[in-house]
């Protein structure tokens, strides 16, 4: 090893594993212009404790620091990535997932009834049924019997709303905008990992998995 080698170490923040034994190549991105270091860092393993099994542990990149300079003591290291991440432990996948498949139909089938009682709920309130009559007896001199042209266009309009807001018809691209869901969810989660990283410095315990 030479004198000047440098290793630039790159963990995100929040890294998902299947097995319990964890080396620093699953979960980081390592370069050094001196291929052997790089390899062998690659393969070192990082000390872990899944006290409850599957679930998200906090870690920082001073339980990493450790482990390669027990190898190479007068190896230079700059990190690049986070200082605290998030070790996810998923449960290895066995046999026919029959319960996740159950589980993904129950989502759609209350996301899918919900969102439209959510929108019957809301018009309801703001009382959309007796606006539509008016406006239609305004415009036709009739009543509306409930269902003209405008509670026509109105449900057309919200179905094609919702397609158009969330990029379903969007122009295919090599690398396609996220959707506002999408964002919303990434938002959501670098919150949850923040919180957990800062429910940990609060009270550092490395045996104790941070709560799903």
């Amino acid at each position: 090893m030479g004198a000047t080698d440098t290793l630039y170490l790159k963990i995100d923040k929040n890294v998902k594993v299947t097995d319990e034994k964890v080396s620093l190549g699953d979960i980081a991105q390592i370069f050094c212009e001196n291929k052997p270091i790089e390899n062998k860092v690659k393969t070192l393993r990082l000390p872990t404790v899944w006290v409850h099994g599957p679930g998200r542990y906090v870690y920082s990149i001073l339980d990493v620091f450790p482990v390669i300079l027990q190898e190479y003591p007068k190896l230079e290291i700059s990190n690049l990535g986070e200082t605290d991440f998030i070790l996810t432990l998923e449960a290895t996948p066995s046999g026919f997932q029959a319960w996740s498949r159950i589980k993904t139909a129950l989502l759609c089938f209350l996301s899918f009834f919900g969102a439209a009682i959510s929108i019957m709920a809301f018009n309801t309130d703001v009382g959309l049924t007796d606006l539509f009559g008016r406006l239609y007896e305004m415009f036709t001199g009739r009543p509306s019997n409930g269902f003209t042209l405008l509670e026509i266009s109105y449900s057309i309009g919200v179905g094609l709303g919702i397609l158009i807001f969330f990029h379903h018809f969007a122009r295919k691209k090599s690398k396609p905008d996220p959707t506002p869901l999408q964002v919303q969810m990434r938002v959501y989660e670098e919150d949850v990992d923040k919180t957990l990283i800062e429910n940990e410095g609060r009270n550092p315990q490395k045996t104790t998995p941070a709560d799903d």
